[in-house]
C-alpha cells in the first residue's frame, strides 16, 4: 500500500494532540492536514476531499459529530472514512458515532502503535474490494463503483457501513450471514466495536428501503431476501 497516496484530515481542539497525531502519522507516509474544530473541517472538505478523518468529538464552535453530519450531506463524501477521537467510552456514544456514519472509534489516551495500525487496517480495504460488480436483486440496484443504490427506481443515499452492509447481504441473497461474519467482513477484524453496532446500521437500512428485504434470523444473524 502507497502510503503517500491518502490524504487524511486530522480535527482536535487540542494542539498537543494534532502535533501528536500528525508526527505518527506523517512518519508512516501520509498526507496530513490539519483543523481545530469542527467548522474548519467541514471547509477543508469542500476544498480537498481527503480519504479519512481523525474526528475529536467534543470540540469548540462546532463539534465532531455535528461536522461529520454536515460532511456527510456534502455531495461525493459518503466514501470518506470517518475515525472519532475521543476520551468518552461511553456505549451511547460509541452508538452515536456508528449512526453518524463512524469507520472506527479510537479512545484518549492515544497509543501510537495502536493508531497507526488502526489506521493503516482502514485504508488498506480501499485496495481491497470483495465486489465491484453491480448486484440487481428485484427493484434494488447497488454499484459499488459508484457507490449508488436505487430502490424502485429511486436513488437511496446511504453511509458507508450502511451502504457495506447492505452490498453484503444481497451479494448472496437468503444466506444467512452470522454476526461474526458480518462483522469480520464490513468492519474488519482489526475493529473492535460494540455488541449493538450490527442492530444500529440494520434498523438504519430499513428506514430507507423496504424492511422486508432484511430478515433477522434470531440469535444467528440477517439475510437478504429477494
Amino acid at each position: 500500500m502507497d502510503k503517500s497516496k491518502f490524504h487524511l484530515l486530522l480535527v482536535d481542539d487540542e494542539p498537543d494532540i494534532i502535533e501528536f497525531v500528525s508526527y505518527n502519522l506523517s512518519r508512516e507516509g501520509y498526507q496530513i492536514s490539519t483543523a481545530k474544530n469542527g467548522l474548519e473541517a467541514v471547509e477543508q472538505v469542500k476544498k480537498n476531499k481527503p480519504d479519512l478523518i481523525l474526528m475529536d468529538i467534543m470540540m469548540p464552535v462546532m463539534d465532531g459529530m455535528t461536522a461529520v453530519s454536515k460532511i456527510k450531506a456534502l455531495p461525493g463524501t459518503n466514501d470518506i472514512m470517518i475515525v472519532f477521537l475521543t476520551a468518552r467510552a461511553e456505549d451511547y456514544s460509541q452508538e452515536a458515532g456508528f449512526e453518524a456514519g463512524a469507520d472506527d472509534y479510537i479512545s484518549k489516551p492515544i497509543k501510537p502503535k495502536i493508531l497507526v495500525h488502526r489506521i493503516n487496517a482502514l485504508l488498506r480495504r480501499i485496495n481491497k474490494t470483495d465486489n465491484n460488480k453491480t448486484i440487481e436483486c428485484g427493484s434494488l440496484i447497488i454499484d459499488p463503483t459508484k457507490y449508488v443504490i436505487i430502490y424502485q427506481s429511486n436513488e437511496v443515499v446511504l453511509p458507508r457501513k450502511e451502504f457495506e452492509l447492505l452490498q453484503l447481504l444481497a451479494s448472496h441473497p437468503n444466506k444467512v450471514f452470522n454476526r461474526d461474519e458480518i462483522l469480520a467482513k464490513v468492519w474488519g477484524k482489526d475493529v473492535v466495536v460494540g455488541d449493538r453496532t450490527i442492530d444500529v446500521h440494520i434498523r438504519k437500512i430499513r428506514e430507507k428501503i423496504n424492511a422486508n428485504i432484511i430478515i433477522t434470523i434470531k440469535g444467528v444473524g440477517y439475510k437478504f431476501v429477494e
